[in-house]
């Protein structure tokens, strides 16, 4: 079951909330194979005791928001290995439930959010940090609007748009997210103080300033330095709480499919990004419990 309070409300009381890491790590500390192009979503159908064990180990280490095994989830995605989208829906569905389960089990108060990747996730080519992929802003939403409305009738606490590389993608998303009844977080991924597309991050963050269904706006899945300034951005320009889980800070080297360079995700930045404005943080690639924990260690990752 959800908690008895909502994320809007913990959000408006001034709560700092933890976030867990990157899910597709651990899975693949368990022993899981993401080589597929479903990458984890492939395991909502051929191993979810796998991602519900993943889940559990971010509650133990402190995590108070779970985010689903959504993110490279599509009707589309599914449909190239065989799969219908009745099975496909379920499947969406089940990424909640498998998160609930392992949240249930805490004896604490657990939100889960339903991953929303953009639509580069499902070429699985890495143009989720290009954008920019030839399609009008119509076009994008008609290809998100399916797949949150199968996530929506799950049920979440929140609806995450993660790691949105554009301007355009953002504007789509948050046109399909109207009428679904769920509050969502909007999460840029960035490089310096532009989106991944070169836009200025003030003007992707006013896109969301109007939206009351918008509950946090921030960024995720970029260098921990960018997030410094981000946060800032988007507290001064929008007014909401601020979303915030950066990567490890090394570097993805996709002609030797490996990380290159030196961790400098450092949990004591949760101070300044709290604050700055952030009200739920994590990590995202390459962060796993270990960080997650030492977020929650973290003296202001709590309270009003």
């Amino acid at each position: 079951m959800p908690p008895a309070r909502t994320l809007p409300g913990v959000l408006a009381a001034g709560e700092t909330l933890v976030l867990d890491g990157g899910l597709s790590n651990h899975l693949r500390a368990q022993g899981c194979d993401l080589s597929d192009a479903l990458w984890s979503a492939r395991l909502l159908a051929d191993a979810p005791q796998q991602i519900e064990a993943a889940h559990a180990a971010y509650v133990r280490a402190g995590a108070q928001v779970l985010i689903t095994a959504s993110y490279q989830a599509t009707f589309e995605g599914f449909e190239r290995r065989g799969i219908g989208r009745g099975r496909a829906a379920e499947l969406m569905a089940g990424s909640v439930e498998l998160a609930r389960r392992a949240a249930g089990r805490s004896g604490r108060e657990v939100w889960v959010a339903a991953s929303v990747g953009p639509y580069g996730a499902m070429l699985a080519d890495g143009s989720e940090y290009r954008g920019r992929y030839g399609l009008t802003v119509r076009e994008l939403e008609r290809f998100h609007r399916p797949r949150i409305e199968a996530l929506a009738e799950a049920a979440p606490d929140a609806l995450a748009l993660e790691t949105v590389p554009d301007t355009d993608e953002a504007e789509a998303m948050l046109g399909a997210v109207r009428g679904s009844g769920v509050p969502v977080w909007l999460s840029y991924t960035v490089a310096g103080e532009r989106t991944r597309a070169g836009q200025p991050l003030a003007d992707a963050f006013a896109l969301a300033a109007g939206e009351d269904q918008v509950v946090a706006v921030g960024v995720n899945c970029c260098d921990p330095a960018d997030a410094d300034r981000a946060v800032e951005v988007a507290a001064a320009v929008t007014g909401k709480p601020v979303v915030v889980y950066p990567n490890s800070g090394e570097v993805w080297d996709a002609a030797a499919r490996g990380w290159t360079g030196q961790g400098t995700f450092d949990p004591a930045r949760v101070g300044d990004w709290r604050r700055a404005g952030a009200r739920l943080v994590g990590g995202c690639c390459r962060v796993g419990p270990s960080g997650i924990s030492g977020l929650a260690a973290a003296p202001a990752s709590s309270g009003p």
